[in-house]
């Protein structure tokens, strides 16, 4: 069945543009967008979809660019009614609840997420990319997810079973994330609470966290995240080869690497995703050429270009 025949509760919009909807504000329209009110009327409507039309489930839109021509399937965003928490000797957090939201509920309440307080996006996201900072990652603390599948299935999925790996996931194509239960330390509400103002002061002192950006741009080629301990090698980090090829602050239109912090990619004004994606991409060139290091994207690219769009060529030049 197409998506219009499909009877929903929540808000079914044809043609919606997404880049009021992601971090970057930037990307062109979803064929069809879905809200859904609830897990009842996400399964009831993946059941009767056309298993051949594509879904994509979107989060926050925190590390994502979505390409100007858009995307030719049903975009679907969980919204409030996927965002409680709920606080115990576990955490059971809504897929649409933010990152940082959880990481204050579960101090609140005596429990240690506090790694989760920085990374934006999420918690839905945030399982699929095995989401970590600080040396730790949601594989550490992951207990077990709902999901629901193409056909409107719920399942009940272990954490073993999504084989977590750095910024990586083994979840099946198309299948929706609707919450997920992790273990936690038990710790001073305080003493959490003051942990995590340290570590967003830390954040605020070295990453535009003003600017539109989607996140850290590339993985670092170590394959771990920072640790933030004092002994924390930057050999191999994304910004660090970044800056030693002469691209902080590089610029492609209205896309910048940012003066701030070289690994985060910015739209400084007006850009469009192909100008973002094309100055990734030459940063990826230019490291490969000097250090023969192949930088992975860490930001996911989705939809199309717009047909015979062209980006401008001008000169990288970097704000020193």
């Amino acid at each position: 069945m197409t998506p219009d025949l499909i009877q929903v509760r929540g808000t079914l919009t044809p043609q919606k543009p997404l880049d009021s909807l992601t971090w970057l504000r930037v990307g062109g329209p979803a064929d069809w967008l879905f809200q859904p009110a609830d897990e009842d009327d996400l399964s009831a409507f993946l059941e009767a979809l056309d298993p051949e039309i594509p879904v994509f489930p979107m989060g926050v839109g925190s590390n994502l660019i979505v390409r100007d021509g858009g995307i030719r399937a049903v975009v679907i965003r969980l919204g409030r009614g996927f965002n409680g928490i709920e606080v115990g000797e576990t955490i059971t957090a809504g897929a649409a609840a933010l990152d940082a939201h959880v990481a204050r509920k579960a101090a609140d309440g005596g429990r240690d997420l506090t790694f989760l307080r920085t990374i934006p996006g999420s918690i839905g996201g945030a399982v699929r990319m095995n989401a970590g900072c600080y040396g730790a990652y949601v594989a550490d603390h992951l207990i077990e997810i709902t999901a629901i599948d193409r056909q409107g299935a719920r399942h009940t999925i272990p954490a073993k079973e999504l084989n977590l790996a750095y910024r990586q996931s083994d979840l099946p194509e198309g299948m929706v994330i609707t919450a997920a239960r992790f273990h936690a330390p038990e710790g001073d509400p305080a003493a959490l609470h003051a942990r995590m103002e340290e570590q967003l002061a830390k954040r605020d002192a070295t990453q535009p966290t003003k600017e539109r950006s989607a996140g850290s741009t590339f993985r670092n080629p170590a394959g771990f995240s920072s640790t933030g301990r004092a002994d924390d090698s930057h050999e191999l980090k994304a910004w660090k080869v970044i800056e030693e090829a002469g691209l902080r602050g590089a610029r492609l239109g209205g896309a910048q690497m940012s003066p701030k912090h070289p690994n985060f990619l910015i739209n400084s004004g007006g850009a469009t995703a192909a100008e973002l994606e094309a100055l990734g991409e030459e940063v990826r060139k230019r490291v490969l050429h000097l250090r023969g290091i192949s930088l992975q994207w860490e930001i996911m690219r989705i939809g199309e270009a717009t047909p015979g769009a062209t980006v401008p060529q001008l000169e990288l030049s970097a704000d020193q």
